[in-house]
């Protein structure tokens, strides 16, 4: 294999793993929208918060890694159920812009009671999977990148298996089709918001965790929902595969970017290349890739 060819496998190989990394935050704006037909620009610092749980839990507390994971999986649900009752649960049958709106305005004060209730120093949340790169190829990754895609392609799984087979997916779809419908065919529409959200926290605190272990935890770990919503946007709101297949297309061009861009301009690319993209997709397909098409009679 040539060199250029090496050089662009390894870019690829890189460009997919940090993808898939992506698609694992992604998913949660998929669920919440799948649900309440809502998109949760909080999601962002559901990640900040869930890194900044398990950094305090492995550094101060003492926890051991699993225990500490289990705490934070555990706090993320009760956070996600304690949401939707206590601020969307009111917002219940309002037009869809008020919870966006609620969802930024919570954006907004986790960011600020992040860095005083956890300090604003940057934290190292250290898993324990050693630091050797592993070598795929002509190229090598660094582990965590590994086992976020890793986890990120098994909860893919789990979760696409639920909407399509279980009976809980099924009513979760129905509420989000019309949930009005929904709750005359005897469905509880409050209950399915509420395990949206909490499916959400879940989400969010594996992605705080394998995000948290490759950046550090501080408050700009929330830039990663900014950072995942064109794959959100690319791939469809309300696909799950969309979410999958729009984070392997941002990382990828990325890490095109980065390797054959930067060198002519400096650096920088790579983090305006995927806004570029997904304006390209939206000016041809509105709905995204796999996005279900909305017709509405005026």
């Amino acid at each position: 294999m040539s060199e250029d060819l090496e050089f662009a496998f390894s870019l690829l190989l890189n460009g997919a793993s940090i993808g898939l990394m992506y698609s694992l935050i992604a998913l949660g704006f998929v669920l919440v929208y799948k649900a309440t037909d809502a998109i949760n620009f909080a999601q962002g610092e559901f990640v900040m918060l869930a890194g900044l749980i398990v950094a305090m839990l492995l550094s101060f507390v003492g926890m051991p890694l699993i225990v500490a994971v289990a705490v934070t999986l555990a706090v993320m649900v009760g956070f996600g159920f304690g949401l939707e009752r206590v601020v969307l649960r009111p917002l219940l049958g309002r037009p869809v812009v008020a919870v966006i709106m609620a969802t930024i305005g919570l954006a907004a004060i986790l960011r600020g009671v992040g860095p005083v209730v956890f300090g604003s120093e940057t934290r190292a949340l250290s898993l324990p999977i050693g630091d050797d790169p592993i070598v795929i190829g002509p190229a090598s990754l660094p582990p965590i990148q590994v086992v976020g895609a890793v986890v990120a392609i098994a909860f893919f799984l789990a979760f696409s298996w639920f909407f399509k087979k279980s009976r809980m997916g099924v009513a979760m779809r129905a509420v989000a089709d019309n949930q009005q419908v929904a709750q005359a065919m005897g469905i509880n529409v409050e209950r399915y918001f509420a395990l949206a959200w909490a499916m959400a926290g879940v989400v969010s605190a594996l992605g705080g965790i394998v995000w948290g272990s490759m950046l550090g935890v501080d408050v700009h770990l929330a830039l990663v929902g900014l950072k995942v919503f064109p794959v959100v946007i690319l791939g469809g709101l309300d696909s799950i595969g969309g979410a999958l297949v729009g984070g392997l297309i941002i990382g990828i061009v990325e890490s095109l970017a980065a390797g054959y861009l930067d060198p002519y301009v400096g650096g920088g690319t790579k983090d305006f290349a995927p806004y570029v993209l997904m304006i390209l997709v939206l000016m041809i397909r509105p709905y995204g890739i796999f996005g279900k098409r909305k017709i509405e009679r005026v």
